[in-house]
């Protein structure tokens, strides 16, 4: 079941693509602001992948859908600029990219909610205390994907920090609240899955898999 509900994972290699040409698209890359450019791309690279990675979980997804609407848009996106050359049309490829990446990452975060979301990247950039700060306020959510986007926040940072008896107490919570997780072995069998992705979104985009390593 849950290999089912993570196929979206795939859908980061969309995000990651994205990312790698914004940033290949900015500044010289021996100057200030070309080193400005690449911390912020990595920062907004990894909130997107995070942000696929939560709402795969959550939600589950079709991954052929979203890779047929990913191939629409690259298409889209040279039809526009082939009647152009040079800097202008790196520049106009950019910005295309730019706003589809962005329009990504808020669907994500209105799917989850703002809580919820920040907590995932918070946990990705191994900020537990702002994680679980976050996750408690989704939690609070009237809205019952949020509160269990939060749940599912609480238990994986917990885990990711090493406290695994904190973990295991959050998962009948999110065993009752989550209608694909059919019980508590299945709720930990989802847990340690999401850790290991989170592990390999951190390895792509240059940080330690571990926070221990870091």
């Amino acid at each position: 079941m849950f290999a089912d509900s993570f196929r979206p994972w795939r859908l980061l290699g969309i995000l990651f693509v994205t990312a790698a040409a914004v940033a290949s698209h900015g500044c010289a890359s021996d100057s200030h602001a070309a080193k400005g450019a690449s911390k912020g791309a990595s920062t907004g690279a990894i909130a997107g992948a995070v942000g696929a990675a939560a709402t795969a979980l959550i939600f589950g997804g079709n991954v052929g859908e979203a890779a047929a609407r990913g191939a629409v848009y690259g298409g889209t996106s040279g039809a526009v600029v082939g009647g152009m050359s040079g800097a202008e049309a790196d520049r106009r490829v950019a910005e295309q990219e730019q706003a589809e990446y962005e329009r990504r990452v808020q669907q994500f975060r209105e799917q989850i909610g703002t809580d919820a979301f920040n907590g995932f990247v918070a946990l990705a950039e191994c900020k537990h205390e702002i994680a679980l700060a976050n996750a408690r306020e989704a939690q609070k959510s009237r809205n019952s994907d949020f509160a269990l986007a939060g749940l599912w926040v609480e238990a994986l940072t917990e885990a990711d920090r090493g406290q695994g008896e904190a973990a295991t107490a959050v998962l009948p919570a999110i065993a009752a609240q989550d209608r694909k997780t059919q019980d508590v072995a299945s709720a930990q069998a989802r847990l340690d899955d999401a850790l290991v992705q989170i592990g390999e979104i951190r390895a792509r985009h240059d940080l330690a898999p571990s926070c221990f390593d870091q």
